[in-house]
């Protein structure tokens, strides 16, 4: 593990990061719910953009790996808070923003109020909008009614221990909707989705596709990968897009 630097955010947060020096277009990678910046995807993304000279960041969400504040305090806003304030702080000029999962909700958040700062985008298995069109959707009544009154409800998880959705993420994430309205990108833009994600739908993903306007939009589904994305044919996967938009943004700048 990385010893990682923390960066003092917009709200006192200490967000951890570890960064990549290098030339070229940098890379931000952005992960998932309840995940950090250890992660097998993150850690893979740095060595490719290190042996290629490229600058790359990575960094953990308040609440999540060793960055500050408790998980159940925070919520889609407070996170993508924290994507900004790194981004802004620890890069200049456009990134490509790779987003797994949840991070691929925040990369869209992040280049919908800064599209100036984003010269690509690659969503691994992204999940925007799931605390309202997964979580919300798919709470009975007793859950709903649980999330009103004690604040809390508790999720199984493929990954551990049950996750805590808390009334707090609910609701904010119905503030941070995406898929509501066209997102009017203008940068390159590459998503891919395996067949047998348990966590994204298959129509999550042609819903977004659809929702964005950008010219040069590409959706690769893979069979039999699965929601995490991770093993070494998948990586291959995300490294020859990732090298692609790479390119297009080198020429571009």
């Amino acid at each position: 593990m990385t010893l990682p630097t923390l960066h003092i955010g917009s709200r006192g947060q200490k967000i951890a990061y570890v960064q990549t020096q290098g030339v070229g277009t940098g890379v931000v990678f952005l992960g998932g719910f309840k995940s950090d910046m250890e992660g097998s995807k993150a850690t893979y993304l740095e060595d490719l953009c290190r042996a290629e000279g490229r600058p790359f960041l990575r960094f953990d969400y308040t609440g999540h790996g060793q960055s500050s504040g408790a998980f159940t305090d925070g919520c889609i806003g407070d996170w993508t808070q924290d994507a900004i304030d790194i981004i802004h702080a620890k890069t200049s000029g456009p990134q490509i923003l790779v987003g797994s999962s949840m991070g691929g909700w925040i990369s869209l958040l992040f280049a919908r109020a800064h599209p100036e700062r984003v010269a690509g985008l690659l969503g691994i298995a992204a999940a925007p909008d799931f605390t309202e069109d997964s979580m919300w959707a798919g709470f009975d009544a007793d859950q709903r009614a649980a999330l009103m009154t004690d604040g809390v409800v508790h999720l199984p998880s493929d990954y551990g221990d049950p996750y805590p959705i808390t009334q707090r993420l609910i609701e904010d994430g119905r503030q941070q909707l995406v898929l509501r309205s066209p997102l009017e990108f203008t940068f390159p833009v590459r998503l891919v989705q395996g067949s047998a994600d348990n966590a994204v739908t298959r129509d999550t993903a042609l819903r977004l596709f659809d929702h964005i306007t950008a010219s040069d939009v590409q959706l690769q589904f893979a069979k039999g990968a699965d929601h995490s994305f991770s093993d070494p044919a998948r990586l291959a996967i995300i490294a020859a897009h990732l090298r692609d938009l790479c390119a297009a943004a080198d020429g571009r700048h």
